[in-house]
């Protein structure tokens, strides 16, 4: 198991990505505590995923809120004394185009998307530190960007802009806290199937646009990126930091549209 007994806080874990890294987690041996803003959401995750010795904690947490990160941190601790692991993946999206796009919409997707990696990411990483001060093994922290931190949605830009910040926060974190030996890593993912692109996907022109900017002409799975996750959080990445894993299908790589199977040029 790579992650055998250690604690790690997953957030925006109710569903999607970061229910699926939940998953991989506890199948690789660690104590996982789900956090999300969607109370009924974390809940009934947290009753799915506990299985037999694999036990799911939740705790209701607004990262972009300092108490609420503060209570999540707490619980954590008083649960289980430590805190080897952070994901922060929770996010949410703008979806006005630029010239109609609000100024609390604007707030609000960088409050979650930036300020809550900020937040949580600064909490866990003061914990890990102490950890190390007292003897303990160093802890490892993911941050979820997306391969909008390198490309730029106009329909989203407050997104766009927060996921390109969580990169360079990303190594501003890893080299911070390289002296501690806590390492600081990003993934990148592409179009994965989760719930939200499960709605769209439906629509056979909206897929025949994303294949044809796709290589590997599918769709990523949560789970695939849940790999990652663990992969980065274990020891397996023991001389990996400040670096972003992009899963995309081969997307940042292509400078050209490909032929989608059976329906033309892209």
């Amino acid at each position: 198991m790579l992650l055998k007994d250690k604690v790690a806080i997953i957030s925006g874990a109710a569903r999607g990505i970061g229910y699926a890294c939940a998953k991989r987690f506890l199948a690789e041996g660690a104590k996982v505590v789900l956090a999300d803003i969607d109370e009924e959401g974390g809940e009934r995750a947290a009753v799915k995923l506990s299985t037999g010795d694999h036990v799911a904690v939740f705790v209701a947490c607004d990262v972009g809120e300092r108490l609420d990160v503060h209570n999540l941190i707490a619980q954590t601790l008083d649960i289980y004394g430590a805190i080897d692991i952070l994901i922060n993946n929770a996010a949410i999206l703008d979806s006005a185009p630029f010239l109609d796009l609000e100024e609390k919409e604007f707030d609000a997707v960088l409050k979650t998307n930036l300020k809550g990696p900020f937040l949580l990411g600064q909490a866990v990483a003061r914990q890990m530190a102490a950890q190390v001060d007292e003897g303990k093994k160093p802890g490892a922290i993911v941050n979820m960007s997306s391969v909008n931190a390198v490309f730029a949605l106009p329909d989203h830009a407050a997104y766009t802009v927060a996921k390109g910040g969580l990169a360079q926060l990303t190594k501003v974190m890893a080299l911070a806290l390289a002296d501690r030996g806590i390492r600081v890593n990003a993934i990148g993912p592409g179009s994965i199937l989760t719930e939200m692109l499960q709605q769209v996907a439906s629509d056979e022109a909206i897929t025949r646009r994303i294949m044809s900017r796709t290589p590997l002409g599918r769709f990523g799975e949560p789970s695939e990126i849940a790999a990652i996750a663990a992969f980065l959080a274990s020891d397996e990445a023991s001389y990996i930091t400040g670096t972003t894993i992009y899963a995309d299908g081969g997307r940042l790589a292509l400078n050209y549209t490909v032929d989608v199977a059976g329906q033309g040029e892209g």
